[in-house]
């Protein structure tokens, strides 16, 4: 277990300050995937976890935090759909163990918001474009997670170096780069964009204490990035995955047939996750209302969770969804956890020292070496 009281560094951020995280760096909550162990691995390597409550009844997500208790000492969040029927019973067992922040992303409830920010619970919701950004902060979040379309599953259609800027303009509180990033460089690019942090998905699913199949995981580490594409079958919204056959599949289907499909993973999600019928139909009614989804939309809203499980819980890749980020289509290794935060700590701290002591070339072709204040490296990482 690792010490609850972070470490200074030169990329102690105002992120860092808000979750008492020891690096700006926030392991993604996607389902299925962040487990107890990932979440637990990722706090004790300095950065910060969510824990995937999405995918799971109010008492299996008591069960998670209870887990990455006895694995660290160190704060961690839960993310959760403020819409599905257990959300309630979520927030209030976030407010019993003292949970640091939650995640969450469509239909975000003000009262709800509220609730959490008075029992002194971060909220940090996850957006894809700028006016759901200044929104989220209408409502009351702490900080923000901003997505650039290069991200996995659900995503926007605006890049991270053209999204992330304007939301950094746009909003006071802390915002954190989501979508193509993995390494310290990655890192230092967001901070110099205004960011506090980045997120990231897709990197942190390749690391060995991801409970993912390795069967799964060598899909990923073999994929190319031109076949990470952005489709609409699944659940009628983007959705960044890698092609496969199911994906393929889906490309052909038919309206009823999806239509039928979606009837089915409803039925089975509700049960998964501790609902009824009744309580399914009435959040998609709400979530149709709020976000101008159309009612195939949102009843087509559980299709994901169910078929991304065929693949990351059952270990058939082919047979399910593999929702990611372009990023896959670079990365080859299967590192564990305090080795990836280590090494995207250190080249981000090489890549500060280097630009700290940068070089500059007269008429003559001489190259000089300006030592520029060691305070402009805690600057681009403070913003202060």
């Amino acid at each position: 277990m690792g010490s609850a009281e972070p470490k200074k560094t030169v990329l102690n951020t105002k992120l860092c300050q808000l979750l008492g995280c020891e690096y700006p760096i926030i392991q993604t909550a996607m389902g299925w995937v962040a487990d107890p162990t990932l979440v637990a691995a990722t706090c004790n390597a300095g950065g910060f976890g969510f824990l995937a409550g999405a995918v799971m009844t109010p008492a299996e997500v008591e069960q998670g935090i209870l887990a990455i208790k006895q694995k660290t000492d160190r704060p961690f969040g839960v993310n959760f759909h403020m819409y599905s029927p257990g959300a309630a019973q979520i927030i209030d067992l976030c407010i019993k163990h003292r949970v640091k922040a939650v995640s969450y992303s469509r239909s975000p409830a003000k009262a709800m918001v509220n609730k959490l920010k008075q029992a002194g619970v971060v909220c940090i919701p996850t957006v894809g474009a700028l006016k759901h950004a200044v929104k989220a902060v209408e409502m009351g979040a702490d900080a923000v997670v901003v997505q650039g379309g290069e991200g996995g599953g659900h995503t926007g259609a605006v890049s991270s170096n053209i999204l992330l800027p304007q939301v950094v303009d746009a909003l006071t509180v802390p915002v954190i780069a989501a979508g193509g990033f993995k390494d310290g460089r990655g890192l230092v690019a967001a901070l110099s964009y205004g960011a506090e942090g980045i997120a990231m998905g897709t990197r942190f699913l390749l690391t060995q204490e991801c409970p993912v199949p390795d069967v799964t995981k060598q899909e990923y580490l073999k994929s190319v990035t031109e076949q990470i594409i952005v489709s609409k079958k699944l659940d009628g919204m983007p959705q960044r995955m890698i092609m496969n056959d199911c994906l393929q599949q889906l490309e052909t289907k038919s309206t009823l047939g999806m239509l039928w499909m979606a009837i089915t993973n409803g039925l089975a999600f509700t049960k998964l996750t501790g609902g009824s019928l009744f309580a399914m139909l009435n959040s998609a009614w709400k979530m149709k209302k709020s976000n101008g989804m159309t009612l195939g939309q949102t009843m087509m809203a559980a299709n994901a969770p169910m078929m991304i499980q065929e693949a990351m819980v059952k270990g058939h890749p082919q047979q399910g969804i593999l929702p990611s980020g372009q990023i896959a289509g670079v990365i080859t290794d299967l590192p564990t956890v305090s080795e990836l935060i280590n090494n995207i700590v250190h080249e981000a701290e090489t890549v500060l020292k280097r630009l700290s002591a940068g070089s500059t070339t007269d008429q003559s072709g001489a190259t000089h070496n300006n030592t520029v204040q060691t305070e402009s490296v805690s600057g681009l990482a403070t913003h202060n």
